[in-house]
């Protein structure tokens, strides 16, 4: 009904229509209509209302329609095949059953929203109509299951490289693939793996961009912890920036087929805001704190303590404030 009601302004839009004809156009009653001109204007739908004129859309938000995204991609694999929803629990779950289903390597499923995003260790991650990038990629590598861990380190560097191109400079990776501007979260990165010992079945990666996010837009535990394009004063259009982010990761991952990972791991560095850093390593039964120096060739934290050398392979780690 309501997509009845969006396609019903789109075709006159900007002009004024009034809520009869609209509730008799779609055969709901005139409050029903106001209750769904309501949700629009919520979704980014710039409505504007007058007594005894209606309603007129202005403009509407920029969606990320499947033809939108492949018109100049310029990638060989990446998003040639694009499943998208304008509402989703999660872009993983869907991802993962259209691999089992044998989707190809390089689909992606994209959504304007997510009801039940999901970021490491459980954690939730929010992802408003409109307002970022919510979307999976399905890869099929033929890396051994033991390097899996290292693609979402071959992630943060493809994102970042992806920001720079797109005029946000200033953002660098916290390990292993937190993008931070101004100490701010702007990506979270979910990879899950479909896998026996010998071999990788298949590997979703989820990836959210916050770009159109104002800091009103944020729950309030997060205004302190998260940023977005739009925060940093960095204008962007999604589709655009969507293109730039698949190319860059798809540039990445033939390089790792082709090369290794090794130097992925060296862009990592070269990247990262984090190395030279004094940190606080949380874990689940215990906490220490030291420099972080290094990754190691499997792409784990090397963190120099006063007891010497510590190997971080997960857990939670945070860059201390500078003193003085």
């Amino acid at each position: 009904m309501r997509q009845d009601i969006l396609e019903y302004l789109l075709a006159h839009k900007g002009e004024f229509v009034s809520g009869q004809k609209i509730s008799e156009h779609v055969g709901i009653s005139r409050t029903a209509v106001w209750k769904h001109i309501h949700a629009l204007k919520k979704k980014g739908y710039v409505i504007e209302s007058f007594t005894k004129k209606g309603y007129c859309l202005q403009a509407a938000p920029e969606l990320l329609q499947p033809d939108v995204i492949r018109k100049g991609l310029q990638t060989k694999v990446l998003g040639h095949t694009i499943h998208y929803y304008e509402k989703l629990d999660s872009t993983n779950n869907v991802a993962k059953k259209l691999a089992d289903q044998g989707e190809p390597e390089g689909t992606i499923v994209i959504a304007e929203e997510q009801t039940g995003g999901r970021g490491r260790l459980s954690r939730s991650f929010f992802s408003p109509y409109g307002k970022g990038l919510w979307f999976s990629v399905i890869l099929r590598p033929d890396f051994s299951p033991m390097e899996v861990s290292k693609m979402t380190l071959l992630a943060a560097v493809a994102l970042t490289k992806a920001f720079r191109k797109m005029g946000l400079t200033g953002g660098g990776i916290k390990w292993p693939n937190d993008i931070l501007v101004h100490n701010r979260k702007l990506v979270g990165i979910l990879t899950e793996l479909n896998a026996s010992a010998e071999r990788i079945n298949y590997l979703v990666m989820g990836i959210g961009i916050n770009t159109d996010i104002s800091q009103q837009d944020l729950p309030r535990e997060l205004r302190e912890a998260a940023t977005s394009f739009a925060i940093e004063k960095v204008p962007v259009h999604r589709a655009a920036l969507l293109q730039e982010v698949l190319r860059q990761l798809e540039a990445q991952y033939m390089l790792a087929k082709e090369s290794g990972f090794a130097p992925i791991l060296e862009e990592w560095k070269n990247l990262s805001c984090m190395l030279g850093q004094m940190v606080d390593v949380i874990l689940p039964n215990t906490t220490f704190r030291g420099k972080a120096v290094d990754l190691d060739e499997t792409g784990n934290l090397i963190v120099m303590t006063d007891e010497g050398p510590q190997k971080v392979i997960a857990g939670d780690v945070h860059v201390r404030p500078a003193v003085g």
